[in-house]
This record gives structure tokens, C-alpha cells and sequence, in this order.
């Protein structure tokens, strides 16, 4: 009897355990989703501490042998993204596609583009992924979407059909188009349809219609497809062009900017006030019902309204902030309007975005992505200085700042811009349009093309170089974009067991990332160094930790700092000097 006295109250013992874990657990679910556990007042959300890497789906790994990239080529690679450290994949639109624009025109936010795979292709990578303890988020489009998408086809077929509000609608201005405003892959931002004789508006492509957020019915159509992604298990989305889907309802003309007569949509189609209603809309209905992460592509966003984007008030988890990125481009974003630029400039502008965000949020730092160039092209214009040292000093400096680190691929590795002669070698739609753009403005072809070698997002979009084999180990089959023919010297597995690789420069400072935590959540301060020279520290519960960055090919003197070293690009420091492109980090 009373050893069965003692079973029955170790099973209720053991039964209370259980209850009492149950309701701990969703306590700290919900706690999680409402973003608020703190450690010594600090945010702990598990995006903060995540590595990012980014995968250009179509680019990355060909399983099938067509010259297209695809999930089961990434699921292929999924060890190597492991070893290499990162949390996070961030996948490009892998959505039902005509591709206009790359998969940036959608036809099904429910169907997967079959040149990627299927359904199932991409739920066993989800599941694998998983396995290894890698999240996915996808890449979201809802400022516009395909012409070919059902909501539009319907919407074509008469003013009264209950799609006809999803998109944005006018008649014309005296037979001509509604407004002067230009699209941002140039060109009339209006396209006529003739059955109806009304004009549609299309910031980018003709065939990428822009949505009517305007529309209550519409926004519910989108929060109900975010929430079955959400639900099928991915961790949450970069979401594309978000701050163009509020427009300023006038549809004025804007002053003329250039020799087509138009003007940039930016002033009227960016940014507009109001838009926070919808952000805070999309964020009740979606983001906040999940412990997910979300990143804003929000150009142009000034930093007195960053409070809509990010922070305790803010839609998104994060933002990537362009205001440091476009430096040597003008503001109406034109490639061919190039600017010169110092070290000393670029500092200002980065560290002026690190204490800004400081201030309210958090930012994602990146060096690279698809819509930018590769970065040693833009920051060392000298092809005699791209080495294993000017990579690795730009790796340190943006991978170490306060916030959220993506790598895009290939940048692990050192990939360059590629050199083109014609503008039929350019797939990029928006490459064609600034080409065009340039010859109107005056340039001959050959500048026009020098410009695109210089700014074309076709630069990262160039097939993943595995190896050093005709197409890099990508494909057996010729890629569907043009090699950039430097894969005999730059490839994964010339470095992958090189320990003074680009690539284990990388891995290096993501596992130094993991055990410091003062890289995560440290405060952002900048250190006083001489203009050529970018320095700045990460200060928490008392430690700090210095990054120093020679942005020349000339040694430059720095201040006397001294400490453990954590990671050196040279093995070779000097306390009071910077060897050329030397990147020193120093735990003090």
C-alpha cells in the first residue's frame, strides 16, 4: 500500500511538472511573439543574433542540368551553408513567375515557379533546413504583382469587375497618360489597356501592375496569403519595394527631370504619408501573430521617420537603410550620374545610419545583394588593389556593426563585376532601361555600357562559383546568365580548406560572432581616427570591442589600442600603425 501511495504521488508530481512546463513554455511563446524578453534590458529576440545569407535562387545550384538554379540545388548546398555558420537563408522570389523581372512579377503567391521545383521541393528543404537548424524567409512582393496574375486578368475585363480595384486605375489627361511620372525601369509609368481605355499604373515593369492598397478587400487577400506561409513553417520574409505602396492620391505631374519629358515617381509614389496606417494594418493582422522576422527594402526612408519602419512601435523586426549604400550614385538613383566620394564621406553617412537606428531599432548591415553591385568593385575602384586584403577589410567592417549581418552569395567567396561589351550580354530589365537612359542623356554606348559594368545588378546575379570547371560546378548545362569567366581563380573550393581564404575570413568572424555577445547587442560607438581610416567600438555589460578598417593601399597611423586580438586579416598588428586594407579586431 504505500509503495503505491508513493507511485501515485510520483506520477502526480511528474503530471504537475508537465502542466507547470506547458504553461511555461507558452508563456514565453507568447512573450516571444510580443517581442518583449529583455536580458539586462536588453531585446533578445533571435533574429538579433542569426547570420544571414542570401540566395539568389536562380543563380545558386543547377540539380537538373538546365542553366537554372533550383531548391533542389540548394538543399545540395545546405551542409556547406552549416559549415560555413549562417542562421537564416533568405531566398528571392521562388513564386510563380512569367519573369519579367526575375520573379519580381508574381502570378501565384501559392504556387512555386517550376523551374525551381514544386510544392514538395520546397517543403523537404524546409524540413532539411530545419534539421540543421537553418530558418528560410522568403522574399514577399506586394507593392505589385504579374499582369498575368488572376487578380489582373480579371480586373482587365471590365471597369466593373469586382478585381478592377485591386490595381490603380485612371483615365487619361486630353488622349494622353494620366501623369508625367516615369517608372522606375524608365519609361512612361502608365500602360494603356484598350478594351477598357484606361490607364494602369506600373512603377517598374509594364507587366508588374501596381496594387491598390487603398482597398480593404485587396489587404485582406494579402494578410491571408502571409499568414499560410507563415503557418507552413518559414521564419518570415524580406519584403520588396515595401515603402511604395501608399501614393499620393492627387496623381499630380512632378517637374520634368530629364530629355523624356517625365519625372522621377519617387516624390509622389515613396514614402507618402499615411502609409504608416497600412504598416500598422499589415502588422496586427500578420507579423504580430508570429515570432517571425521581417526586413524592409525602404529606400529612400529619412531617418525622423524610421519609428514607422522599425522599433517597439515600428511594422518590421528591421530595415536595410540605403542612405549609406548608394553613395556613389546620385539621389534620383540614375547610374550614369556617377559621384565622386572619400573615405571620409562614406564614414559619415555609415555611422550617421548606426546611430540613427541606434536611437529606436534595429538595422540589417549588408555590403552586397541583387540589386547591387559586387562590393570590391564599388568601394576599391583599382582592380590592381582587389586582393584577399581589401576583401577582408570591407568583410570586417560592414559584418561587425550593430545589427543583423547578411551575406549575399558569393560574397564569401570575393566575387566580382563582370566585364560586358554589349548590352545584349545584360539580362537585368533595369540595366536595359538605364542604358537607354544614358544614350538619351547624351552618352556614346561604350559609356552607357561602362556604366553597366560598373552598376548592374546582373554583377551578382552571375551563376554561384563552386569550382574552377566551365561553369563553376553550378551546372553541366550553359547557366542562363553569362559566366564572369573568373572562376578558374575565385571558387569555393580553391578556399574552402585554405585557412587564409576569403571564405574562412568569413567563417572566422561568424564564429566569433556567436560567442560574443558584445557584437550582437553592444552599443554603437564611433572611434576618432584619421579619414582614411573607419573605426568604431561595440560596448556591452562592460566589455568593449574595437574594429579598425584601412581604407587604402597606404599604411595609415591609428591610435594606440590595446587589447586581445580577436581577428587580424594580416596576423601582424601594429598599435599604432595599419598595414594597407588592414582589418584589426580588439577585445578590450
Amino acid at each position: 500500500m504505500f509503495l503505491k501511495k508513493n507511485i501515485i504521488q510520483h506520477q502526480q508530481n511528474i503530471e504537475k511538472l508537465i502542466i507547470d512546463y506547458k504553461l511555461l513554455k507558452k508563456a514565453m511563446n507568447f512573450l516571444c511573439k510580443k517581442r518583449i524578453i529583455k536580458a539586462g534590458g536588453i531585446n533578445m529576440e533571435w533574429w538579433k543574433k542569426s547570420v544571414v545569407y542570401q540566395i539568389y535562387v536562380k543563380s545558386f545550384q543547377d540539380s537538373n542540368n538546365d542553366g537554372v538554379g533550383d531548391l533542389q540545388g540548394i538543399i545540395s548546398r545546405l551542409d556547406y551553408l552549416k559549415t560555413l555558420g549562417v542562421d537564416v537563408l533568405w531566398l528571392t522570389p521562388i513564386f510563380k513567375s512569367p519573369n519579367d523581372d526575375n520573379g519580381y512579377d508574381i502570378s501565384d503567391y501559392r504556387s512555386i515557379q517550376s523551374e525551381f521545383g514544386t510544392m514538395s521541393d520546397f517543403e523537404e528543404l524546409l524540413d532539411k533546413a530545419h534539421q540543421k537548424d537553418i530558418k528560410i524567409i522568403l522574399d514577399l512582393v506586394f507593392n505589385h504583382t504579374s499582369d498575368e496574375h488572376f487578380w489582373f486578368q480579371e480586373s482587365q475585363k471590365s471597369k466593373n469587375n469586382p478585381y478592377r480595384d485591386y490595381y490603380i486605375w485612371k483615365e487619361g489627361n486630353e488622349g494622353d497618360v494620366p501623369n508625367n511620372w516615369t517608372s522606375c525601369f524608365q519609361g512612361s509609368a502608365w500602360e494603356l489597356d484598350e478594351k477598357t481605355n484606361e490607364y494602369y499604373l506600373h512603377l517598374f515593369s509594364k507587366k508588374q501592375p501596381d496594387l491598390n492598397w487603398e482597398n480593404p478587400a485587396l489587404r485582406q487577400e494579402l494578410y491571408k496569403m502571409i499568414n499560410w506561409w507563415l503557418d507552413k513553417g518559414i521564419a518570415g520574409f524580406r519584403v520588396d519595394a515595401i515603402n511604395f505602396i501608399k501614393k499620393d492620391q492627387r496623381y499630380l505631374d512632378g517637374p520634368v527631370d530629364g530629355q523624356d519629358g517625365l519625372s522621377a515617381c519617387f516624390a509622389y509614389s515613396r514614402n507618402q504619408p499615411g502609409i504608416e496606417v497600412f504598416f500598422d494594418e499589415l502588422k496586427k493582422e500578420t507579423f504580430e501573430k508570429h515570432n517571425c522576422m521581417t526586413v524592409a527594402e525602404a529606400v529612400g526612408v529619412q531617418y525622423k521617420d524610421l519609428g514607422i519602419f522599425i522599433g517597439e512601435q515600428g511594422c518590421f523586426s528591421m530595415m536595410f537603410d540605403f542612405n549609406y549604400c548608394n553613395f556613389d550614385i546620385s539621389e534620383d538613383e540614375e547610374w550614369f550620374k556617377r559621384q565622386d566620394w572619400t573615405t571620409k564621406q562614406f564614414k559619415e553617412l555609415l555611422f550617421t545610419s548606426q546611430r540613427e537606428v541606434q536611437k529606436l531599432g534595429w538595422i540589417a548591415s549588408f555590403l552586397e545583394n541583387h540589386d547591387q553591385p559586387r562590393a570590391i568593385d564599388k568601394f576599391v575602384l583599382d582592380k590592381k588593389n582587389h586582393n584577399y586584403y581589401s576583401q577582408t577589410m570591407l568583410a570586417g567592417m560592414f559584418f561587425n556593426l550593430r545589427g543583423t549581418p547578411f551575406i549575399y552569395q558569393g560574397e564569401e567567396i570575393g566575387m566580382e563585376n563582370f566585364e560586358r561589351e554589349s548590352i545584349d550580354e545584360f539580362d537585368d530589365i533595369g540595366s536595359h532601361g538605364q542604358y537607354q537612359r544614358a544614350l538619351e542623356e547624351g552618352f556614346t554606348k561604350e559609356e552607357a555600357i561602362h556604366f553597366l559594368n560598373l552598376r548592374s545588378r546582373d554583377n551578382t546575379r552571375t551563376p554561384m562559383q563552386w569550382d574552377s570547371s566551365e561553369y563553376a560546378g553550378f551546372s553541366n548545362h550553359k547557366p542562363w546568365l553569362k559566366m564572369t569567366g573568373s572562376q578558374d581563380k575565385i571558387n569555393v573550393e580553391n578556399q574552402f580548406n585554405d585557412p587564409n581564404s576569403i571564405y574562412s575570413f568569413y567563417k572566422k568572424m561568424i564564429s566569433i560572432r556567436k560567442q560574443e555577445d558584445t557584437l550582437v547587442y553592444g552599443d554603437f560607438e564611433e572611434v576618432n581616427t584619421v579619414d582614411d581610416v573607419i573605426g568604431y567600438k561595440r560596448t556591452y555589460q562592460g566589455q568593449e570591442i574595437i574594429c579598425l578598417c584601412n581604407f587604402t593601399n597606404n599604411e595609415q597611423p591609428i591610435p594606440d589600442i590595446q587589447g586581445n586580438i580577436l581577428l587580424d586579416n594580416y596576423n601582424n598588428y601594429n598599435p599604432t600603425t595599419l598595414k594597407p586594407y588592414q582589418f584589426i579586431m580588439i577585445k578590450k
